[in-house]
């Protein structure tokens, strides 16, 4: 076939070929402000995400309120401000009971040797040598005279004082495979053994709170605890209630079998040993950095996220990605948006997870600033794209906030469910200190990535678990807000909706929270 022919040949095929007419038609370009067209491309194609993570996940780690990696995070954050030129410094608003963790090493040494994947608890007290013990369980106990009894037997002993595990596998997986009848059985099961020992731990005359306190001064060597969230291999992990004996939380795997073994007659014996510091009173504090308003530099917009997280893992997705999705949107805009009209502030809170300390500081420490916030816009629920966001009970939230919204690119805003005016928040995170102000405060809701059960609190809050993709398009959104905050030549209106009657009880807005200015400490 020669050339000519084969062209000819070439060309008709692409004109009646099936493959062509199933292109779909080209998309019309969307009108979207220059400056939203730079935010995307920085965003894109400059952005700076992977290496905050690394830097502060990686290279610093978790930021338990009271430790020296919450100081270092802190210096961290105010060096990387300063080297996008932006002023910043930490404000103190109190301080908290400071300590360190160290190595956790935890073995089963009897009737056979094994490790055991465990971790201390926040602020557990140390152990100067190994301490070594007969595993028990809390025994089923008719009532508190025969739970005080049992008492006197544990001096030396390691309790066990979780609810045990027949299986370990989640409810989902048992729901992909099992029968219909097997299943049933299962969950059956699980709740019947869930109420067992809801009963049992009622009839010891003790609460979870109240019955470390009880173990530790009848002499029990440590305990030990699983804090299952239903998800393989995740732990949740949070604050020792022991004062001078360890408190150690161990996988649902080894704890179940520790469980078995002690009921079985087999009498295992652990050791423990796990290395932390106690440091002191040392300051609470929240990181503020400011871009100064050109036009209305006593106007604010607020970047809002959570700094400090508990310890089990990196706290990755609470609140490293909240962190560095307001730390990347305030270096987008300090390059990008050199005439912004508001002062724009980001605030990375501290102690949020002890009761949203930081951001109830900064609400009662600076009145001046909270009459005069335009918006607060605050990240904390997971590494997923913004889906949802709430009025927060603000009536006329929807003619702002659509607005802001609506100059945003519709690939970035198509999946996200509004709901207005919406409920103020009045808890879950810093946004409901500022909406207890009655001031415009939104929570920007991520999809869950398996959030609750998988990450939240856990021990495999990791890097890992990031989807950075997710928090790029996050970053867009919430830039494209600040800019529109800033730039909308009216003040966000704040007139409270009338919350409804439920069960026949009048519901009030939140009232403004005083901050625990001394914790950690016996009081």
């Amino acid at each position: 076939m020669n050339r000519s022919v084969s062209q000819l040949f070439c060309i008709a095929f692409l004109l009646t070929s099936p493959f062509l007419s199933a292109q779909p038609a080209p998309q019309p370009q969307e009108n979207l402000l220059p400056i939203v067209e730079k935010i995307v491309d920085e965003v894109q194609q400059h952005s700076q995400l992977e290496k905050l993570a690394g830097e502060l996940l990686d290279g610093i780690g978790p930021r338990l309120v009271g430790t020296p990696e919450m100081q270092k995070a802190g210096d961290w954050a105010i060096a990387r401000f300063e080297s996008w030129g932006i002023r910043s410094n930490k404000q103190s608003f109190g301080e908290w009971r400071g300590w360190q963790r160290g190595i956790s090493q935890v073995d089963m040494i009897a009737p056979r040797i094994k490790s055991l994947e465990a971790t201390q608890l926040a602020w557990s007290p140390a152990t100067k040598t190994p301490v070594q013990g007969e595993v028990v369980p809390l025994p089923f106990v008719n009532n508190a005279g025969e739970f005080t009894a049992w008492l006197k037997t544990i001096k030396g002993k390691v309790v066990l004082i979780s609810q045990y595990q027949r299986s370990g596998r989640p409810d989902y997986q048992i729901k992909e495979f099992a029968s219909p009848e097997l299943y049933e059985k299962m969950m059956k099961e699980r709740a019947d053994d869930a109420e067992a020992f809801r009963k049992a731990m009622i009839n010891t005359g003790y609460t979870s709170s109240t019955l470390p306190e009880a173990l530790e001064k009848a002499g029990a060597a440590a305990l030990a605890i699983s804090n299952w969230t239903g998800i393989m291999g995740a732990n949740r992990v949070f604050g020792a209630r022991t004062k001078k004996i360890p408190t150690i939380d161990i996988s649902v795997e080894d704890y179940g079998m520790l469980y078995r073994m002690a009921v079985n007659g087999l009498a295992p014996r652990i050791r423990i040993h796990v290395q932390s510091k106690e440091l002191g009173m040392v300051p609470t504090f929240n990181i503020i950095g400011r871009i100064d308003g050109k036009e209305k530099p006593d106007e604010y917009v607020i970047l809002s996220a959570h700094f400090d997280s508990w310890d089990g893992a990196q706290g990755a997705t609470d609140n490293g990605t909240g962190t560095i999705t307001m730390m990347e949107t305030i270096r987008i805009l300090k390059k990008l948006y050199p005439d912004n009209k508001r002062t724009i502030l980001i605030c990375l809170w501290g102690s949020e997870e002890q009761g949203l300390n930081g951001s109830r500081a900064f609400v009662k420490d600076n009145p001046q600033i909270t009459k005069n916030i335009q918006a607060v816009f605050n990240q904390d629920n997971g590494t997923g794209r913004i889906a949802n966001i709430s009025g927060q009970g603000f009536v006329n939230a929807y003619d702002y906030l659509g607005r802001w919204l609506a100059a945003a690119p519709k690939k970035i805003t198509a999946g996200i469910e509004t709901s207005f005016p919406g409920m103020p928040g009045s808890g879950g995170s810093d946004h409901a200190s500022f909406v207890a102000a009655g001031v415009p405060a939104f929570v920007l809701s991520s999809l869950s990535w398996g959030y609750g059960g998988y990450t939240w609190h856990t021990n495999r809050d990791t890097y890992d678990k990031i989807v950075f993709d997710e928090v790029k398009n996050n970053v867009i959104l919430t830039a494209v807000l600040a800019y529109m905050a800033s730039e909308d030549p009216r003040p966000a209106n704040r007139d409270q909706r009338v919350l409804p009657v439920i069960n026949g009880k009048q519901i009030t807005w939140p009232e403004i929270k005083e901050p625990e200015r001394r914790g950690g400490i016996e009081k």
